[in-house]
């Protein structure tokens, strides 16, 4: 009954499925899957067993406010239904819903993000953003002449990724390893990054070398821009929960075996950027200050998914 489920967890854990936005899509197709195929008994023993479902998938990427997220606004009527059918009924309707929200959102993205680059400019970008790529190919549909640099992205190299993105799309594109950064930020004009949470104060987390991105930035007197749907914002973060850095397995880095047996590897997936280092959070909604984000988590989620995550 959970096999979808539980593939969908793998391959998120698994890096098969990467990047906030495709996450969140794709934890809200497998509960739509779930619940397309779900043939149980009772109102209690549905939600119970969509709770199961929705652990599952949580539990595969803890870090990921966006699967966070896109997930709960799949389950956010289950507790409201009268039958088991109108709640598999919710689930499926919800994760449509989101699914479409999320794909739009990217494009409205690229459009607002599009405006912010200028004829000649030269950008920066770090691992494999939808959004944050979004904009970049919409400033090159747009006839205007870049040049963008995107780093390796170690361990998982998810820069190679972004470069053949970028570079299908027609986009003249450079691949640097991740210690080149500060070197490059001097011929950069503007950094388009994505977002895997945002803090309620604005704070970034994001792929791990971000922040020196943005240190390199600010240094450099160039402008910092975040690419994120809002459905990353992070509702936890209002009551002081902290965001945890999810630290992966040391064979990503180097081979064990082969370095001396007193040497250890911190392998960190993010990182956060304080808020102080961002000029602006592009969202489908336009281009907000860091410090707007906990007025439009406000707005866009209500008091209800508050007051059930403060609960848990």
């Amino acid at each position: 009954m959970f096999d979808t489920v539980k593939g969908t967890a793998s391959d998120i854990r698994e890096m098969k499925i990467r990047g906030a936005g495709r996450i969140a899509r794709a934890g809200a197709s497998a509960m739509k899957d779930f619940a397309e195929n779900y043939r149980g008994g009772s109102l209690e023993e549905c939600r119970k067993d969509l709770d199961t479902a929705k652990d599952i998938l949580l539990e595969s990427r803890p870090t990921a406010v966006s699967l966070w997220n896109g997930v709960q606004a799949c389950m956010r009527d289950v507790g409201n239904a009268p039958s088991g059918k109108e709640a598999t009924d919710s689930v499926i309707r919800n994760a449509e819903t989101f699914i479409k929200m999320s794909s739009n959102a990217v494009d409205m993205i690229a459009k607002i993000g599009a405006k912010r680059v200028s004829n000649g400019d030269v950008i920066l970008t770090h691992c494999n953003s939808s959004a944050a790529l979004g904009v970049i190919k919409e400033a090159h549909a747009q006839s205007k002449e870049i040049k963008v640099f995107a780093t390796e992205s170690r361990p998982w190299r998810q820069g190679l990724l972004t470069v053949k993105e970028l570079s299908d799309a027609g986009v003249d594109v450079t691949l640097i390893v991740d210690s080149a950064v500060r070197s490059v930020m001097k011929r950069t004009d503007i950094v388009f990054v994505g977002a895997d949470t945002v803090a309620s104060n604005g704070a970034l987390i994001n792929k791990i070398g971000t922040s020196q991105l943005a240190l390199a930035a600010d240094e450099a007197r160039v402008s910092f821009n975040v690419c994120t749907e809002t459905y990353k914002f992070s509702p936890i973060t209002l009551f002081g929960d902290m965001v945890t850095i999810e630290e992966r397995d040391c064979g990503e880095v180097a081979d064990m075996e082969a370095l001396p047996k007193n040497v250890k590897i911190y392998n960190p997936v993010f990182d956060s950027t304080p808020a102080k280092y961002i000029d602006a959070i592009i969202t489908e909604l336009g281009v907000l200050s860091p410090g707007s984000v906990y007025d439009v988590m406000v707005r866009q989620l209500g008091d209800g998914i508050f007051k059930e995550r403060d609960c848990q």
